[in-house]
């Protein structure tokens, strides 16, 4: 009986007007792909330098071994983004983010530091957060699930460790708010 009595008023409630005039058309901002990193949307240019990775590379190659090299950095940023895109305390910051981008600049980003032989292209680290008003709780989060990432990966707290301490400086450029 309830469920009717609530159907019979929704039914009744005036519907607010959500359709548009046949006559308008809705215009939509135009997304451009990138050409240089298929299935990327294109960014406005900027100076491209590894620099821009927010801190200096481990020396030597332990790090980057102890991280699987190539594939498993690539593997821990996929369980990564997959963390912190589904965490509900910080998913909303990546909902408008090229997704594809974030992967790729993050891998590289990781590498780089690392001590792996590649070139960061991504922004640098200030400009690249400016807009997304990220807060102390949300880096937080975002640390929380890069160790959970790297515990699944059987890093040892050691390396983990060192590469926290690596990123850390990079708190002050991230954090907005």
């Amino acid at each position: 009986m309830r469920a009717i009595l609530i159907a019979s008023v929704l039914l009744a409630a005036p519907v607010p007007v959500l359709a548009q005039d046949p006559e308008d058309t809705l215009e939509l901002p135009s997304v451009v792909m990138s050409t240089e990193f298929p299935g990327e949307i294109e960014v406005e240019p900027y100076a491209r330098a590894n620099a821009n990775a927010g801190t200096t590379p481990f020396e030597g190659t332990e790090m980057w071994e102890a991280f699987g090299t190539e594939d498993g950095v690539s593997a821990l940023v996929d369980t990564f983004v997959d963390l912190i895109i589904a965490d509900p305390r910080i998913a909303g910051i990546f909902v408008a983010q090229d997704e594809v981008r974030l992967r790729r600049t993050l891998k590289e980003q990781f590498s780089y530091i690392l001590g792996g032989p590649v070139d960061y292209s991504g922004r640098d680290m200030r400009s690249s957060h400016a807009d997304l008003g990220i807060q102390s709780a949300d880096m937080g989060a975002l640390v929380e699930n890069l160790q959970i990432a790297m515990s699944r990966h059987s890093l040892p707290f050691r390396v983990q460790n060192r590469f926290l301490a690596k990123l850390a400086p990079m708190r002050r450029d991230i954090v907005t708010r």
